[in-house]
């Protein structure tokens, strides 16, 4: 038998959605999902940037769709232009720091949108449209936020708080289709939109024990997830925490 067919690890044959991935998290998932075999469905608001990502995919016959999910015209869309698949990976997300004395129903409700909101209701038309093959993957990238007390992240930390509930909800609910729904929680990532601030990069690394993370431990844990290695877990939230004590 072929070894790479035998691998349970990789993702030959399966077509992946993933959102946000026009930089960051999004681009490096859509990225190591290509190079595990798998035909990328990629997706973001930045077109321009989503043409990068699809330049730097390996192997052929990948689609960009540029969508603002917030937008239920586009994300119907793209759930129509996308067609079936065996995989999503919701990476779109923004950080939405601000303490809460500040808070305003505005700013509570663009971070809710984009960060809770816009998966869930891309999961919702995936399932309705039926363009979730029986034993697929659905991954939601929530935070290590979600589980710390932090000062100023409060809308954050409770978006991303929000999706853990909901995952472990509807990991039931498509269970009869084989179907699995699993959260990862990454701790602080040097993405570009951190780049901005190297001063708090370097004080928050010394927290963790094995440093801060990189795009690609988040990838490498998607491909998991995603990877028929993984057709046993569900419900299950996987903190890439980088050693840091939380708890």
């Amino acid at each position: 038998m072929n070894k790479i067919t035998n691998n349970p690890f990789h993702l030959r044959d399966k077509i992946i959605l993933v959102t946000g991935a026009s930089s960051g998290i999004g681009r490096e998932v859509a990225i190591q999902c290509a190079k595990a075999g798998a035909r990328l469905v990629i997706s973001g608001r930045d077109a321009a940037r989503l043409e990068e990502t699809l330049g730097l995919l390996a192997g052929s016959d990948h689609r960009a769709i540029a969508a603002d999910l917030t937008d239920q015209q586009q994300l119907h869309a793209l759930v129509e232009q996308t067609g079936t698949i065996d995989g999503v990976v919701h990476g779109a997300g923004v950080h939405g720091v601000m303490p809460i004395r500040l808070v305003t129903d505005t700013f509570l409700n663009y971070v809710m949108a984009i960060n809770f909101n816009a998966p869930v209701l891309l999961t919702q038309r995936l399932l309705y449209q039926k363009k979730l093959r029986d034993g697929s993957s659905i991954l939601f990238v929530s935070s290590l936020a979600a589980h710390t007390g932090t000062i100023g992240v409060g809308p954050y930390s409770a978006s991303k708080a929000a999706l853990i509930g909901l995952a472990r909800c509807l990991a039931l609910e498509v269970a009869k289709r084989g179907i699995r729904v699993n959260t990862l929680s990454p701790g602080l990532v040097d993405t570009p939109l951190l780049e901005h601030n190297q001063i708090m990069l370097n004080e928050k690394a010394s927290m963790y024990p094995l440093g801060i993370g990189r795009p690609e431990d988040v990838a490498y844990a998607a491909i998991y997830f995603l990877a028929d290695a993984s057709r046993k877990v569900t419900g299950s939230v996987f903190n890439l925490d980088g050693g840091i004590p939380f708890t």
